[in-house]
């Protein structure tokens, strides 16, 4: 019993923190205090991310509109995703450090076919959806290479600034949030700047840890203009 217990504990742990912790009881070492919490905090990110644009995905689907919701911002936001995931993957990076990617990259495209449903034909969404399986079989089944891996994480960076700069801008013309969920936004805005943290622990890659700064950033200006235009969306609907 005591094995088990230990080698689930080795899960978060790591060999030497587990020695401080529980052989020890040196339960004040710095190193081992920071990447521990760094564990559970990406193990916590992972966990939310479960349900992080089920709400999106939720309120789409019982008003049967995508009104308000950029099918391009969503593309260029599936890709970075999408090439983060890849990215990590092949470098061999821990699960607790971009597990989240899996779960937003599969909600993502699923509120991109969504839009596609609604707002063009199913026809158009069930093409969406074979094509970017193929995409993702093709980055992370061995086909393309570290250094392009690598290439398309940088591009991140201006996408991911492209991608919000157009959901916002999308917002500010029409004065409203449209049918974007405001949990969903708030989630995403504290599951990035949480990455930074965890990021910086468990990979110390400074394109990754670039990539959530940004995207931090990019996140907080979408969940304010959810505050801004709160009442806007309110007085639309009653009219």
């Amino acid at each position: 019993m005591a094995e088990f217990i230990k080698r689930v504990l080795l899960l978060v742990f790591s060999q030497r923190c587990y020695d401080e912790f529980f052989i020890n009881f040196n339960f004040f070492d710095g190193p081992c205090l920071k990447a521990t919490l760094s564990k559970f905090l990406g193990l916590g990110i992972v966990a939310g991310s479960v349900m992080v644009k089920v709400p999106q995905i939720t309120k789409i689907l019982n008003n049967k509109t995508a009104e308000g919701i950029s099918f391009l911002s969503t593309i260029l936001d599936l890709f970075a995703i999408t090439s983060n995931v890849a990215y990590n993957v092949i470098k061999g990076f821990p699960f607790s450090a971009w597990g989240e990617g899996f779960f937003l990259a599969t909600q993502t495209g699923v509120i991109g076919a969504l839009v596609l449903f609604f707002g063009r034909s199913g026809k158009e969404a069930f093409f969406f959806i074979v094509s970017y399986a193929a995409v993702c079989v093709l980055l992370m089944g061995g086909y393309t290479s570290v250094d392009v891996l690598w290439s398309l994480q940088a591009l991140n960076v201006p996408i991911l600034c492209v991608s919000k700069c157009i959901q916002a801008f999308t917002n500010f013309k029409n004065q409203s949030t449209g049918q974007l969920s405001a949990i969903t936004c708030f989630m995403l805005f504290l599951g990035a700047v949480a990455r930074i943290f965890t990021t910086i622990q468990e990979t110390g890659d400074g394109i990754l840890i670039l990539t959530f700064v940004c995207t931090s950033i990019l996140n907080g200006i979408i969940a304010g203009q959810v505050l801004w235009y709160w009442n806007s969306d309110k007085n639309k609907k009653e009219i």
